[in-house]
């Protein structure tokens, strides 16, 4: 028989199990004793709450936030022209939206690492969503004259969402593990292109039905408000590292200096971090900057007419985003699928599919702005193939830092991992595409041609850097095996059995 922590008697459960509470608290299994009274009716519905704590709906749940999260993020980019033409402000200002939010974010990432080591997670999931649908909510009732206001608010919500990216997947990391935390690693991450796509999408019906752009930034606030609520509820609070040492404890975790130090020596850690930077680069300004692309390439090839009105076409955001869902649920499932199937081969198989799906995104996106001088239907195929692969390594990723990183530290390893990855890739790459693509222009600022080649010329450092982090990952294969061994041995290290703790 088990007690919650009010001291109320929870039908169902055994001596040996733990009840864990909504403030994330946990109470071993005690033997019946006179203090214990009835449950309420008020107690006998949170038991009924605990039953539904399942670890496939809190995976679920995580994964529906973590959509809200980027769905908030490219909701901006959905409507890019439209605030471009609403504030008065050129490629490079326009970029800084992305950029401000992507700095804060990333400063702001280590700090919430710290804490999701050491406090209850689901709080501070819960908090940070509250906050940046607070803020994006906001944002939509700031008038032209204020573009500053707006360029800040895009920087607080960067750190609200900061914190759901450091502390969801440890949650998940600590619910499963082998092939079944791949599985449900390749699901949250699938919401990172899903999220993505439909914040174009949204965005641009948001406007369409409005007839006012502001309205894009009213939808996802109530949302992510419904997942806050709903991590509170339905999502518990595992403890760390206990599917990894089923039946025994981990002891003291250590310092944050001391966990920096082990990431820093941690080789495969390290390289899988900075081919991160590259995918981040390379998404980051894609995200912000391709729709525009295409529809200047339109305009040069008169299938368009220049935007010069409040509000702008629809169609390329709206194409990009259908892309960008249908590629990120293939990329996963690919993903996924092509790891499974080589872990048979050899047990490097995580970072060496990373590494060919890197490498092979690359060429395809180099003939995007081949083919976009010509043929828009040639540029979509052409970004179809390459986010596919593009998208194979985000899963696989997680997944690499869960092997050679001990739970005690992954929160941690998260959040240096997230700040290493936007410091290094998209808090520059969509300021500076904007600002190498204002100053190729500059002499010929009136020119619609060279409006689509300077961007266009700007956009094509993204698959050198997406070669650079193939590179990276094939280094992480060097060494995968032997920091996956002594992130075991130190796991087995660390942990104690109950029969030896203190009770």
């Amino acid at each position: 028989m088990c007690v919650d922590s009010d001291g109320c008697e929870i039908e169902g459960c055994s001596s040996s199990d733990e009840v864990h509470t909504l403030s994330g608290t946990m109470s071993p299994g005690i033997k019946s004793s006179p203090d214990l009274h009835p449950c309420k009716p008020g107690h006998k519905f949170r038991a009924a709450l605990l039953g539904c704590r399942t670890p496939a709906a809190a995976a679920g749940i995580l994964s529906f936030g973590n959509v809200l999260n980027y769905m908030d993020r490219y909701t901006v980019a959905g409507v890019l022209l439209d605030i471009k033409q609403h504030f008065e402000v050129n490629d490079s200002n326009a970029g800084l939206l992305q950029t401000v939010f992507i700095c804060s974010f990333m400063v702001a990432a280590p700090i919430f690492g710290y804490l999701g080591d050491r406090f209850n997670r689901k709080i501070i999931l819960s908090c940070g969503i509250f906050f940046w649908a607070t803020v994006t909510l906001s944002s939509s009732f700031i008038t032209k004259e204020y573009y500053w206001a707006f360029v800040l608010s895009r920087g607080l919500v960067g750190i609200g969402e900061s914190s759901y990216s450091s502390i969801a997947p440890t949650i998940i990391g600590d619910l499963f593990t082998n092939n079944t935390r791949t599985m449900m690693l390749s699901i949250f991450y699938f919401a990172i292109p899903l999220g993505s796509g439909l914040g174009y999408i949204l965005g641009s019906s948001a406007k369409q039905a409005a007839g006012d752009w502001h309205w894009a930034l009213r939808v996802s606030p109530l949302l992510g408000m419904t997942a806050g609520t709903l991590i509170l509820l339905f999502v518990p609070e595992p403890k760390r590292g206990n599917v990894d040492q089923p039946g025994g404890r981990l002891k003291t975790r250590t310092s944050w200096t001391c966990d920096m130090k082990a990431l820093a020596k941690n080789r495969s850690y390290v390289f899988s971090s900075l081919a991160s930077a590259a995918v981040s680069f390379a998404t980051g300004a894609f995200g912000m900057w391709i729709p525009l692309y295409l529809f200047r390439a339109q305009v040069v090839q008169k299938t368009e007419k220049p935007c010069n009105k409040e509000l702008c076409s629809i169609k390329d955001s709206l194409i990009f985003g259908v892309i960008t869902c249908v590629t990120g649920f293939l990329g996963v499932i690919i993903g996924a699928a092509a790891t499974r199937l080589c872990r048979l081969k050899t047990q490097r198989a995580d970072p060496l599919v990373c590494a060919i799906s890197m490498l092979g995104s690359s060429i395809f996106i180099c003939l995007i702005f081949v083919a976009a001088k010509n043929s828009i239907v040639g540029a979509y195929i052409c970004i179809f193939i390459g986010e596919t692969l593009l998208f194979l390594n985000w899963a696989i990723t997680a997944d690499i830092l869960m092997y050679v990183v001990i739970p005690t530290r992954r929160a941690t390893a998260v959040a240096l991992q997230s700040f290493t990855s936007h410091i290094l890739g998209d808090a520059g790459s969509p300021y500076l595409i904007g600002l190498i693509s204002d100053a190729i222009r500059q002499r010929n600022s009136d020119s619609i041609l060279w409006e689509f080649l300077s961007l266009g010329y700007a956009l094509m450092l993204c698959p050198f850097v997406i070669v650079l982090g193939g590179m990276f990952f094939l280094a992480t294969a060097l060494f995968f095996l032997d920091d996956r061994d002594k992130a075991e041995k130190q796991l087995n290290h660390l942990a104690i059995s109950p029969s030896s703790m203190k009770v």
